[in-house]
């Protein structure tokens, strides 16, 4: 047991120039005062998007936030002051943190928040990561606005597994409120209704030119005939799924959750909240006066329909320009996304996602199972509470499980009640499956299954048990897709399908080959994902759907990793710097 050793000074001033020489990527004196170590001013900043000026968080004055630059194998040192007027914590999404969850992130489960006025240090360890990842606040809806990219390059002396694109272009999806959105959480709280949808999508940052007041601010992507790009994309959305494609181009897709794919090319590819996906783009159009020079690269909603749903289906845009062209005269062309309900297209997509599998990067796909788990998700209800009045379904409050537990946030977080036997803050006893079987994906279910029970209850497992988890979709108000993300885990998707999971023939239709291996897995509306891991990872991990609303309505659950028995088998000490609730 122990820290991480501090990089020395001299070593961090050579690993920023190789970084600088080898990617053109140079850190500024306010996000990075040495290699590997930056530091991120959270305050309110004024912006204007859709003719709207509002105050947002943001970090640097910097909508999307500034992009982490790593090595696999890196340790990455943040320095967070929390200038704005609310407490805040951040989370390095997809990095496993091996022994570290004291570094995780999310609020009241591996820390305390980081309060106005005070600052808190953050080591992030990368260990077997490569390629795109991302941070974002972990606290109420901050994340609308607190995200950036993670850029994790191969070690040195290693190289890509294709060939090195002359740029890299982080893309990052998301989506953009007029109203403030602590408004928007303040207003479920009090009503126990639905979030009001967003007024658009974005493009790293930025609605695009088909919305009112935003010509000037779409975001460009300047490129020269013959050369290759690799496109970083990630959805950092609070709530939709989208299609994502660029006019006249192919992509070719290399990486998902910072791990290699075996390539593939598709005129468009689907991406839920919380996932990332490389895609190499050439630039191959013809150069001549009668073609165009500008392209549209468009994100929209991918929602299948759902009574109980409203979704923002509009579609942000961006443009593609060759700078090496001669101008065009019209507007760029569009790219022919699938339609917003378009399940066939996600589908299709989603099952070419491979392991790409060589010397370099194998797969390491557990065979046998220690513990099995059918974890049910559902949208619920919760009674409304004496003398109040609720918006949801039949005068009730919206809440979310797995099976059947509402989570609750504690006051104390989870971690430190761990590490310091505190009683009364969890219970240990999350169930291994539902309280009762029913016909999951069933829409025309009676109200009465809907109710739910609240706890903050979570799973404890010893250290080096190989855990399978069915997430299994139900229709108790609706079926719906459901991204699902671990912290400090990637893991095998080996299986997926429609309808009910069956224990008896569904596993012999796994991928224990060359299966992807995640971090986020969308569990399809009325459907079914399993996963595999080995729990190698001692500390508390939470578990929740990234979808934010969801999430918060308590749709989460915590995994507790026992210590294995070895020095390099338990999780570090914890840091004398941890803030306090």
């Amino acid at each position: 047991m122990g820290g991480v050793a501090k990089m020395p000074a001299g070593l961090c001033w050579l690993l920023l120039l190789g970084v600088v020489l080898a990617f053109g990527v140079a850190a500024s004196p306010a996000q990075a005062s040495r290699a590997n170590h930056y530091d991120f001013y959270i305050k309110e900043t004024k912006v204007t998007r859709l003719c709207h000026e509002k105050t947002i968080l943001a970090v640097n004055g910097q909508f999307p936030a500034p992009t982490i630059y790593a090595r696999s194998g890196d340790v990455v040192v943040v320095n967070v002051y929390n200038q704005g007027n609310k407490n805040i914590t951040l989370h390095w999404h997809g990095v496993d943190q091996p022994r570290n969850p004291w570094f995780d992130g999310p609020e009241y489960i591996t820390q305390c928040p980081i309060q106005p006025g005070a600052n808190f240090t953050y080591r992030i360890i990368f260990s077997e990561e490569e390629g795109t990842l991302w941070w974002h606040a972990h606290s109420d809806f901050d994340r609308a606005t607190v995200h950036g990219a993670i850029v994790v390059h191969p070690k040195r002396g290693s190289v890509y597994p294709y060939p090195k694109p002359h740029k890299e272009i982080p893309i990052i999806l998301g989506e953009w409120w007029n109203v403030d959105v602590e408004q928007l959480l303040e207003e479920i709280k009090r009503t126990g209704a639905d979030v009001n949808i967003s007024d658009a999508n974005t493009i790293n940052g930025q609605p695009g030119d088909l919305f009112p007041c935003s010509k000037n601010g779409t975001f460009r992507m300047l490129v020269e005939h013959g050369k290759t790009y690799l496109l970083r994309i990630i959805n950092a959305g609070l709530s939709n799924e989208m299609f994502f494609g660029v006019a006249g181009h192919r992509l070719t897709v290399v990486g998902t959750d910072g791990r290699y794919l075996k390539p593939f090319t598709v005129e468009s590819i689907m991406i839920s909240p919380g996932k990332t996906m490389n895609a190499i783009l050439e630039a191959d159009r013809p150069m001549n006066s009668s073609g165009n020079s500008r392209y549209y690269m468009a994100a929209r909603t991918f929602f299948v329909p759902n009574p109980n749903i409203v979704v923002n289906n509009s579609t942000a845009t961006a443009i593609l320009e060759y700078t090496d062209a001669p101008p065009s005269a019209g507007p760029p062309d569009f790219p022919n996304l699938p339609a917003v309900d378009d399940i066939a297209a996600a589908t299709a997509y989603t099952a070419q996602l491979r392991s790409l599998v060589t010397e370099e990067h194998p797969v390491d796909v557990p065979a046998h199972v220690d513990e099995h788990m059918l974890v049910t998700i559902a949208v619920t209800l919760l009674p409304c509470g004496a003398n109040k009045t609720c918006e949801g379904p039949n005068g009730n409050r919206l809440a979310a499980s797995l099976n059947n537990v509402s989570f609750v946030l504690p006051s104390v977080d989870v971690l430190d009640a761990y590490y310091s036997s505190m009683p009364g803050v969890y219970e240990p006893d999350f169930p291994n499956k539902p309280p009762f079987f029913f016909n999951f994906t069933d829409e025309s279910k009676p109200l009465e299954l809907s109710s739910t029970k609240r706890g903050t209850k979570v799973k404890v497992v010893e250290y080096g048990t190989v855990v399978e988890v069915v997430f299994q979709d139900t229709g108790i108000l609706g079926t719906a897709s459901h991204p699902m993300h671990l912290h400090g885990f990637s893991f095998y998707v080996v299986g997926r399908g429609f309808g009910n999971f069956n224990k008896s023939k569904d596993p012999a239709t796994y991928n224990l080959v060359d299966p992807p291996y995640q971090n986020t897995v969308s569990v399809q509306k009325g459907g079914w994902a399993a996963i595999r891991f080995r729990a190698s990872n001692p500390g508390v991990w939470f578990m929740h759907c990234h979808i934010d609303r969801h999430s918060i309505w308590g749709m989460d659950t915590v995994f507790i990793v026992k210590n294995g028995n070895t020095s390099d088998a338990q999780m570090m000490p914890r840091p004398p710097t941890m803030p306090k609730c």
